[in-house]
């Protein structure tokens, strides 16, 4: 039997990258999972994968900051598949500037994101997790959930040009060691997975032209100039940046029942760049 066979899985962002790695390798492993992408196409597509390949899924599309997104997605989870065991806050896109080009608008889209958003989520699924584990205690069970925020080694240390940014993932190591304490009496694991470089379209080189992503009507810049990246690789003890693959391995080992003691904990994902 899989390891996460029967377990209900939210993973926010999702459709692409990352986040639709971890849904796959979630569902791989037995797990039923709720999909999310800004975008519809990109997270139905999941889903759709997902069923390809015999598992279960369904789509809660749409922006993570927005008001209601929270108790629409977890309730998803409870009406759908009557359970919800695995929390994975992944949704996120980088705003670049230097401090002295950074607006009030660019700071604050990264702190709902990637601390706003998370916070939200795990507010909304407090009290159906507590209901359950009440249940479980009087039944003479143990039963552990996961949660798993992601962050960053910018987080940790800091990225020239991400103020914004490293704040919101260095805030969520914050929020992920509260709700360790928090939650440990409901046998919940809470930990963080910090990526290094990982490759996907938000790390892809800057070619003539610069891409950009469209987030709730704002055009973003996305990539990385080449030298930059051709210099990472150089620093990254492994020699290269990571797969989608490979990071969600690493999300996956806090899922793991082999994690059922391991909490507040943060693994940095970065093939051994720790600075």
């Amino acid at each position: 039997m899989s390891k996460l066979q029967g377990k209900v899985a939210l993973v926010s962002g999702s459709g692409r990258g990352i986040g639709r790695a971890i849904a796959l390798k979630l569902a791989r492993e037995g797990s039923k999972v709720v999909v999310n992408d800004l975008d519809a196409e990109p997270g139905n597509a999941v889903v759709a994968e997902i069923k390809a390949m015999g598992g279960e899924a369904i789509a809660v599309n749409g922006s993570v900051v927005e008001t209601g997104f929270a108790d629409r997605f977890v309730g998803a989870a409870i009406e759908t598949f009557g359970g919800l065991d695995i929390i994975v806050n992944n949704a996120g896109y980088t705003w670049d500037s230097t401090i002295q080009k950074m607006s009030d608008e660019q700071f604050q889209a990264m702190l709902d994101v990637h601390l706003v958003a998370p916070f939200r989520i795990l507010r909304a699924a407090s009290e159906p997790i507590r209901v359950m584990a009440k249940k479980e205690v009087e039944a003479g069970r143990e039963v552990f959930r996961k949660v798993v925020n992601i962050s960053s080694i910018a987080g940790l240390y800091g990225n020239a040009g991400q103020a914004s940014y490293s704040s919101a993932k260095a805030s969520l190591i914050g929020l992920t060691r509260t709700m360790c304490k928090e939650w440990g009496r409901y046998k919940v694991n809470v930990n963080c997975v910090a990526f290094g470089l990982i490759n996907t379209r938000l790390t892809q080189p800057i070619e003539s032209q610069q891409k950009t992503i469209d987030v709730a009507g704002r055009d973003i810049k996305v990539g990385v100039q080449p030298q930059m990246l051709e210099a990472m690789g150089r620093m990254i003890p492994l020699g290269r940046g990571g797969t989608p693959e490979e990071a969600a391995d690493a999300v996956y080992l806090f899922c793991a029942p082999e994690s059922n003691y391991i909490s507040g904990q943060v693994i940095v994902a970065g093939g051994g760049l720790l600075i």
